[in-house]
């Protein structure tokens, strides 16, 4: 049985945060968040969770408040569908065995990333996932362990709770962009509620068997699944945090 450890230490974020010093590698934190900063700095991309149970008034606390993030035109373009509890077990129990018979799944209905990609993000994704794959001792000529992590993400990492977002066919990239805003909303306000989460646009390559799942009408396109759960942190996978570009590489100061 893994270990369950949560361990209270001081994330120190004003310290990290200074101007250009990427992220580093950290013991992690069982903190709730206390304002917007403390929530944008400890959140990540959570890849090991207990199974302590996130009750169905907090899932959907989380979604009464990240309804009101921003909207161009007010047409607030999601479509949210949310496991837990018995929901949770029987979309695993379908699931499971078609997972296991094809590990890698379909074809995604659009590109997660952009089919020749360019730089610098071709080295930035890169490295991304050696990191993450560093931090568990799996070396890049090791497929197999490589397939195996990949696949976890279709148990949500063992969450006990998610959510899948979908977005309407009809809609273009201003209101994709909206997705993207609400569903970073309800990331941080998941933050504030000690809870940790991971974006999976991996689901993509599933569409045709989460849509069938929920009987998803037709207009709706499946953007990506959450995993929502407390974290593990003794797992060494919560210690990465990915480096990000320093402010003067992306940003230009107008006098």
């Amino acid at each position: 049985m893994i270990l369950r450890l949560a361990v209270q230490i001081d994330y120190s974020l004003n310290q990290i945060h200074q101007a250009g010093v990427p992220v580093p590698e950290v013991e992690a934190t069982t903190s709730a968040a206390v304002n917007v900063r403390d929530a944008l700095l400890s959140r990540h991309s959570c890849r090991s969770v207990t199974q302590r149970r996130v009750d169905a008034a907090t899932l959907r606390d989380l979604l009464d408040t990240a309804r009101f993030a921003p909207s161009g035109g007010n047409l607030q373009p999601w479509m949210v569908h949310v496991l837990s509890g018995d929901s949770m077990l029987k979309f695993r129990a379908r699931l499971t065995p078609k997972l296991q018979a094809d590990p890698l799944g379909g074809t995604a209905e659009y590109h997660v990333y952009p089919p020749q990609l360019k730089e610098p993000y071709r080295s930035r994704r890169q490295k991304s996932g050696e990191d993450m794959y560093g931090h568990i001792g799996v070396r890049r000529e090791d497929s197999a362990a490589r397939r195996r992590q990949f696949a976890c993400n279709f148990d949500f990492f063992g969450a006990p709770a998610a959510m899948f977002f979908f977005v309407d066919r009809s809609m273009g990239s201003p209101q994709w962009s909206d997705l993207g805003m609400f569903i970073q909303s309800i990331m941080l306000l998941a933050r504030e509620r000690g809870l940790e989460t991971c974006a999976q646009e991996s689901w993509a390559i599933w569409h045709k068997e989460v849509t069938e799942f929920f009987s998803i009408e037709p207009a709706l396109m499946l953007f990506c699944g959450m995993a929502i759960g407390f974290g593990d942190y003794a797992a060494p996978i919560n210690r990465l945090r990915a480096e990000r570009a320093r402010v003067d590489e992306f940003a230009v100061f107008h006098d």
